[in-house]
């Protein structure tokens, strides 16, 4: 066997329809493209979204709501949550790069402590932003925060 002879399964394959060639092919005239009308013109191409003049859907539906476009999204974590992995992990401090590591964040991600569940353990925690229920809670534990 060589590349010159393959050759597709027989029957696997069609020939394409070959149209406007002709009214002995069937397919000459108006080339299967029925009588009159935009679609019949040669160039004609249709608007995504276009309705045959109708009001299309998307003016049709209201717009609503605002995105601001200053945002800044934190990730969440809470305080029960840094209790287990000071507990798992057995450590004193917790920051950025741990968190990352322990599938808490990606790396451009930025960290905000909350204040949901309680911390037992004295741990100095980095991050970017702390509730005010969690820096209390760190210091109250005997932990210290900072701020990046």
């Amino acid at each position: 066997m060589k590349l010159h002879t393959l050759k597709p399964a027989a029957g696997s394959t069609k020939n394409s329809k070959r149209i406007g060639r002709g009214q002995g092919t069937g397919r000459g005239g108006t080339s299967t493209r029925g009588h009159k009308g935009a679609k019949s013109r040669s160039g004609y191409s249709s608007k995504a979204g276009f309705e045959g003049g109708q009001m299309p859907l998307q003016r049709r539906v209201p717009k609503f709501g605002f995105r601001n476009p200053n945002r800044v999204e934190y990730k969440p974590v809470n305080l029960y949550q840094i209790q287990e992995l000071a507990d798992n992990k057995k450590l004193d401090a917790i920051d950025l790069q741990v968190l990352i590591d322990n599938g808490f964040a990606q790396k451009n991600d930025l960290i905000k402590i909350l204040g949901k569940g309680e911390l037992k353990s004295k741990l100095a925690v980095t991050a970017h932003k702390f509730s005010a229920s969690a820096k209390e809670a760190i210091e109250k534990a005997g932990g210290s925060v900072t701020t990046l």
